[in-house]
């Protein structure tokens, strides 16, 4: 699973026990808002939908509040069997942080991927909002990005020692 390989790469560099995995299905998003530095992850579902465990939590953002929070996203999708809808939920994840006051950082290069529409790129529309991953046409690339993606958000949140 992606988040606990993130976990893994982070806690490598931080030390084992520093990062916290939490899941939305038994987390209310309001813990968000004890920590300083979150990453969240979300699959998109189908044609651009939730996934139903994000689903049933997404009003719990309207009374988030994380303007004392560095935040970053990662996605799932599959850009070969939905590439309309490629990486959607990550974006609209992204939006809902941003709205809750989170400085967002960890945008990713869309070079290497193929796909036709997608809601989380950035306003140049050279990167994603947050990291994409493809485990279903891309898994041998996903490790490697994601090791990638940890440095640079160890960077980004001022965490790496520099």
């Amino acid at each position: 699973m992606a988040a606990e390989k993130i976990r893994d790469q982070l806690d490598a560099q931080l030390g084992a026990g520093s990062v916290a995995l939490h899941n939305v299905i038994d987390t209310p998003l309001a813990l968000m808002a004890d920590y300083r530095y979150l990453i969240a992850g979300i699959p998109t579902w189908d044609y651009g939908e939730l996934q139903e465990d994000w689903e049933s939590r997404w009003q719990e953002f309207d009374s988030l509040h994380l303007a004392n929070s560095r935040a970053a996203v990662f996605g799932l999708g599959d850009q070969v069997g939905y590439p309309e809808w490629f990486q959607d939920a990550m974006g609209y994840l992204w939006t809902r942080l941003h709205q809750s006051g989170a400085t967002l950082v960890g945008e990713w290069p869309v070079h290497g991927y193929h796909f036709t529409g997608c809601q989380a790129l950035t306003a140049s529309g050279d990167h994603f909002v947050g990291l994409a991953l493809d485990d279903e046409s891309q898994f041998e690339l996903s490790e490697q990005r994601i090791a990638n993606w940890c440095r640079q958000l160890l960077a980004e949140f001022g965490l790496d020692g520099s």
